[in-house]
C-alpha cells in the first residue's frame, strides 16, 4: 500500500505545456507515473508528444480531464500569479488530490484557496512543495525518482524538499512506502498531522520520519498528536538549530520569535512525545536505520 498516491493514480498536469511543466512531466513519465492529460484552455484538443513516443492529450479544464480520462490527481505547475485560479479550478472540479508545486504564491492567495479546499472533496498538498512519491508506483511532482527507486516500509513527511531527497537517498536500501513533501509556506494544505495519521493507518508502513524546520508551531502540534495517536516508531529532524532569532530563513514560514518556533523547542516537544530526534539529517537517518534493523532482526 501507499498513502495518497499509488499505481492506480491517474495524473494530470495543470500547466503541462509550459517549460517547467514539460520538463517535469517527462521526468514523471520516465519514472512510471500514469500521466493521462495536461490542462491548458488555449491548447485544448491538442496532444503533446514526449520521449518514447508517449502522447498526452491536453484538456481545456480539470473537469474535462476528469470526465474524459478519469483523472484523480492534479499536479500544478503554473506561475504564482495564476496559482490561485488553478487550485480553485481543481477543487471546484472535485479532483481527489491536488499537488501544488509552485513557489512564491502570495499568502493571501494561499489562504483563500486553502479555505476553499478545507472540507472539500480535494486533498491539497502544498504550495511550494516537491510533491508525493510512492516508489515503484507513482511520482507526482519534482522528487527525483532515482534517489530511492525501491518500495519499502518507511513513511516520510517533510517540510523541506532537499531534505526529503537526502533522507530518501540515505535510506534507499530500506525503501519507502510514500514520501510526502508538504511545503514550508506559512499556510499549506496537508500537514504533518494528516500524514502521520495516514501512515499510522497504513499497514505497510512500519516506521515514520518527520522532517520539520524552525518557525511556527506545526511540529509541536504534531508532537501532541503523536503522543496521543501514533503507536509506530517516529524519528524527527528539525532544520535550523543554528539559525539566528528574528530572521526569515529560506522558507517564508521559518520565522523565529524568542523561544517560540526554535529548533530546540521543537526537539524538546518531540522527544517528550517519544520521538527520537537527530541533530543532523544523517543522524536522523541513522536512528531510522536502527529501528528498521531492529524490526527485521
Amino acid at each position: 500500500m501507499a498513502i495518497f498516491l499509488n499505481s492506480d493514480s491517474k495524473v494530470i498536469v495543470q500547466g503541462m505545456t509550459g517549460s517547467e511543466g514539460m520538463k517535469h512531466t517527462q521526468r514523471m513519465l520516465t519514472s512510471g507515473t500514469n500521466i493521462v492529460g495536461g490542462v491548458n484552455p488555449r491548447k485544448a484538443g491538442t496532444e503533446v508528444e514526449f520521449a518514447g513516443g508517449v502522447k498526452v492529450p491536453v484538456f481545456g479544464t480539470v473537469k474535462e480531464a476528469i470526465a474524459a480520462a478519469d483523472a484523480d490527481v492534479s499536479v500544478i505547475f503554473v506561475p504564482a500569479k495564476f496559482t490561485k485560479d488553478a487550485v480553485v479550478e481543481a477543487v471546484e472540479a472535485e479532483i481527489p488530490l491536488a499537488i501544488c508545486i509552485t513557489e512564491g504564491v502570495a499568502v493571501k492567495d494561499t489562504a483563500e484557496f486553502y479555505t476553499l479546499a478545507k472540507g472539500s472533496k480535494t486533498r491539497l498538498i502544498g504550495p511550494n512543495c516537491p510533491g508525493v512519491i510512492s516508489p515503484e508506483q507513482s511520482n507526482a511532482g519534482i522528487i527525483p525518482a532515482d534517489i530511492a527507486p525501491k518500495k519499502g516500509r518507511i513513511g516520510l513527511v517533510s517540510k523541506s524538499g532537499t531534505l526529503t531527497y537526502q533522507m530518501m537517498y540515505e535510506l534507499r536500501d530500506f525503501g519507502f512506502s510514500t514520501a510526502v513533501g508538504i511545503g514550508g509556506d506559512p499556510v499549506i494544505g496537508t500537514t504533518h498531522i494528516d500524514c502521520l495519521q495516514a501512515f499510522q493507518d497504513d499497514p505497510e508502513t512500519d516506521a515514520i520520519v518527520m522532517i520539520g524546520e524552525i518557525g511556527g508551531d506545526a511540529e509541536e502540534r504534531a508532537a501532541d498528536y503523536i503522543k496521543a495517536n501514533v503507536t509506530k516508531p517516529v524519528v524527527g529532524y528539525v532544520a535550523g538549530f543554528t539559525a539566528p532569532e528574528g530572521k526569515t530563513m529560506g522558507h517564508a514560514g521559518a520565522i523565529v520569535s524568542g523561544s517560540a518556533g526554535t529548533a530546540a523547542a521543537k526537539q524538546k516537544a518531540l522527544e517528550a512525545a517519544g520521538v527520537k530526534v537527530g541533530k543532523t539529517p544523517s543522524g536522523a537517518a541513522a536512528l531510522v536505520r536502527e529501528i528498521m534493523e531492529g524490526l527485521t532482526a
